[in-house]
């Protein structure tokens, strides 16, 4: 079973504010190059509609990128609502994460199988 993580936040921009948006997201590739359990973490847009595809080595990786992205993730909720988020993973990384990620009311996806 993979030990991969991966979360599925999107973003609206706040009106104005869709550059602003665009201008972060360089900054956060910037900070979150330095952690070793970061898999991918990349961002595509749709009109104002943002979308950061990242994943991450297990529940232990979720948890170090949001200590360390903490003060970065402000600025991009300085531009944009997060209006959506999933959790895909095992059920046992899963489960770790549910105290923890519980005040941004995610979607949970339990893999099942794959390659």
């Amino acid at each position: 079973m993979s030990n991969i993580v991966s979360l599925h936040p999107y973003f609206k921009a706040k009106e104005g504010k869709l550059e602003d948006l665009k201008a972060v997201c360089p900054q956060v590739v910037e900070v979150c190059k330095s952690e070793d359990k970061c898999v991918y973490l990349d961002f595509s847009f749709n009109g104002d509609i943002m979308f950061c595809r990242e994943a991450y080595e297990g529940a232990a990786g979720v948890l170090a990128h949001l200590e360390n992205a903490g003060e970065i993730i402000g600025k991009v909720l300085e531009c944009a609502d997060l209006t959506k988020i999933e959790v895909h993973g095992s059920a046992a990384h899963l489960a770790e994460l549910k105290e923890p990620l519980k005040d941004l009311n995610p979607e949970y996806f339990t893999l099942e199988c794959g390659i």
